[in-house]
């Protein structure tokens, strides 16, 4: 062994010792148990590169998989990349506005194409970057949300929701992005703190055009879609107003006062102005009401060909004209904006595909309700709750050229008509006539990553690997797609397998700056993992990230967690070196229980069966940071400062040969059973210290058993 390790000497060749002995597919090694166990990678997007909250989830799976793998189990960590459709559909089209062109320049055949020229080119960068950090995939397993058994599977789930009548289309207001042209779901918006005004306007009453009621709003040019003002049934200041007219200034339409429970009256005047084309509760309203709705807003965000902020200009100046602004107020709200472009986004009805959440959200609800399906720390249980509760109809529809395209076909003697069908039909199902065309629009990117945890098992078809590998076992991801990803994979494994997709979810913490800020490469306060590696090794940064993952909190992000990671590695090296030097030429089981002589052999043998009890159920209960700085201590503080120390004066003073090599048997013992408990954290040094040291008989440290012994 050299005299330091250096990780940026060991790391890649190590990584190819485990990948070209095939350790990570669990068809080319044969596993102790029967039992298997598997973990899916949430799949990246084919836009993005590793930063420091992926590096954290894969240090987590890892982890688990690794601990697994070496308890015995038939072990597969599925990894996989998502198409990601607006974002890569954003990242390409800029690559084309760079030379002067657009995707119409192309068609959406060519379009396509680069898209997939883009993929070979760039999509597999962050699965080459998440082998610096040691994960242990089945890469021969890597699937892409566009490979063809996937898109299988994706038409074959989309065409089952069809024909039980689940899969509608409606016009309803939708967020709509004027960038991207694309509806979005609720969970693809993001909200922006924005400094803006309350105003309020004076709505005159049709039979006395000087008495008003007064309405506040934010957004003033969405009167023109106004079709009715109203109150909470129990606001007493409203009670001889229900039912009366109002004319709509500017349009001098008439609209009427009506009531709804969903109006909060301390809100402004207790009165709101009705938009339904244009609010998702006021459409709710307007549904309850029988209201109709006026479309003002268009899908370029303009009013009548003249952007909308300019529009709200406009109309103030017209309202001020008539004496109808009574006032207005500092006011502070969320503005939705595009997840992937940054544009503010518009609410507008639009003819959009809808897929039916009531049945669906109670399939989620019940495995959680029941304790089958558990989250890690169990107070992410409400918010996955409260969204399944109240969620509306899943838009599954988005007007995008990248992606699973509807299998759906318009009559084109019937236009309004439509029909699904997997393949290109020799005729329509509608007319019997014309050749029917297929839909424009292509799924929602969460419709397919619904389907992960079986599809990337071949699912629909009955594989082998779908009988011995599914349901999953974990799950570990993030807090922000609980509902976007997490609940939707619990329902669609309900639907189309009657079982649940997981039993476990981990969510992980979010790393936060030093300061307690959400971490942004465009703000410049992001980490790059790689640059970690490059500093510490890999080894570092999965120690620093494990020791500081308690599950209560969120992480606030400093080195110096790395750095005493970078200190571990160096003390594990040069503990090895030691005990490798005092055997000498003589070469120990690991394996052997070493016998109490004094008692300091008792002690540490004793401390060294704790560990392992606790680590293992630390292990069990996903306590990654209890279990790793557990196993540092001792480590450290019981087998280094004292054991190690005492061992010297053990060897020197035996009473025979056979003595001083009990002590040695005890250096080996501990030591290695240290690395066998280290392995899963920090891979890297483990192994090479294992691959170098003097053992009577050894595998590879990988595939070696969890340590254990039966208490006396």
């Amino acid at each position: 062994m050299d005299k330091q390790y250096q990780a940026e000497k060991i790391e890649e060749k190590i990584y190819d010792l485990w990948e070209k002995g095939g350790f990570f597919n669990p068809d080319k090694h044969k596993a102790k148990l029967k039992k298997s166990f598997s973990i899916v990678l949430p799949p990246p997007n084919i836009t993005g590169s590793l930063h420091i909250g992926h590096a954290l989830n894969a240090t987590i799976q890892d982890i688990i998989i690794r601990w697994k793998r070496m308890s015995g189990f038939k072990t597969l960590w599925v990894p996989g990349i998502d198409h990601a459709g607006i974002a890569t559909q954003n990242v390409v089209e800029k690559k084309l506005k760079k030379e002067g062109k657009t995707r119409f320049d192309l068609g959406r055949e060519n379009f396509v194409k680069e898209v997939w020229k883009w993929k070979k080119e760039k999509g597999d960068t962050i699965l080459k970057q998440l082998r610096k950090m040691g994960v242990s995939c089945d890469w021969s397993r890597t699937t892409f949300t566009m490979d063809d058994h996937y898109i299988e599977a994706v038409k074959q789930a989309f065409l089952h929701y069809y024909n039980k009548g689940m899969i509608y289309r409606g016009e309803r207001p939708v967020n709509w992005c004027p960038r991207c042209q694309t509806s979005l779901s609720d969970l693809e918006v993001e909200y922006k703190e924005e400094k803006s005004k309350l105003w309020y306007l004076k709505y005159p009453f049709k039979e006395d055009k000087t008495k008003f009621v007064v309405v506040a709003t934010t957004r003033p040019e969405t009167m023109l879609g106004d079709t009715a003002v109203a109150v909470n049934p129990r606001d007493k200041r409203y009670k001889d107003k229900i039912g009366k007219t109002l004319i709509l200034p500017i349009i001098k339409r008439e609209i009427p006062i009506i009531t709804d429970q969903a109006i909060d009256p301390k809100f402004g005047t207790g009165a709101i102005k009705v938009t339904p084309a244009h609010d998702f509760v006021d459409y709710q309203i307007s549904q309850r009401n029988n209201l109709e709705m006026v479309k003002v807003i268009d899908e370029k965000g303009e009013i009548e060909g003249v952007p909308v902020q300019e529009t709200r200009k406009n109309i103030l100046e017209k309202l001020e004209k008539l004496g109808l602004i009574e006032k207005t107020e500092d006011y502070i709200h969320k503005v939705p904006q595009c997840y992937r472009c940054g544009t503010v986004l518009e609410i507008i009805p639009s003819k959009q595909w809808f897929l039916k959440m009531d049945k669906l959200a109670k399939l989620a609800i019940k495995p959680v309700k029941k304790g089958e399906i558990k989250f890690h720390p169990n107070k992410w249980e409400k918010p996955y709750f409260e969204w399944l509760e109240k969620t509306l109809d899943w838009c599954i529809s988005r007007q995008l050229w990248w992606g699973h395209r509807l299998p759906v076909w318009q009559c084109q003697n019937q236009k309004e008509k439509y029909f699904a069908s997997l393949d290109k039909p020799k005729k329509c199902s509608i007319c019997g006539k014309c050749q029917p065309k297929q839909s424009e629009d292509v799924l929602d990117t969460w419709f397919s990553s619904a389907l992960w945890p079986f599809a990337v098992f071949g699912w629909p078809q009955k594989t082998k690997h779908l009988k011995i590998f599914y349901p999953t076992d974990v799950l570990s991801t993030a807090r922000d797609i609980i509902n976007s990803w997490v609940a939707r994979m619990v329902f669609s494994s309900q639907e189309f397998n009657k079982k649940n997709p997981f039993q476990n979810i981990i969510i992980h913490p979010t790393v936060l700056t030093k300061d307690g800020r959400r971490m942004s490469k465009s703000l410049g306060t992001g980490v790059d993992p790689l640059d970690l590696i490059d500093k510490y090794g890999a080894d570092a940064v999965r120690f620093g990230l494990a020791w500081e993952i308690t599950g209560l909190q969120d992480i606030r992000f400093t080195e110096d967690n790395i750095i005493a990671g970078k200190k571990f590695c160096n003390k594990l090296w040069n503990a090895s070196r030691f005990v490798t030097f005092q055997l000498g030429r003589k070469k120990f089981d690991d394996k052997k229980k070493p016998k109490s002589i004094t008692a300091q052999d008792k002690k540490i043998l004793k401390d060294f069966e704790k560990l392992v009890h606790s680590n293992t159920d630390n292990l069990n209960q996903f306590r990654f940071a209890k279990a790793i700085q557990n196993t540092y201590h001792f480590f450290w503080h019981n087998f280094c400062d004292i054991y190690i120390e005492k061992s010297k004066i053990q060897i020197k003073e035996a009473n025979s040969e056979k003595e001083a090599d009990n002590t040695r048997q005890i250096l080996v013992y501990v030591l290695i059973n240290s690395l066998k408990m280290l392995h899963p954290f920090i891979p890297f040094v483990t192994e090479e210290i294992y691959q170098n040291f003097p053992l009577k008989q050894k595998k590879t440290l990988i595939i070696e058993d969890w340590p254990c012994y039966n208490r006396r």
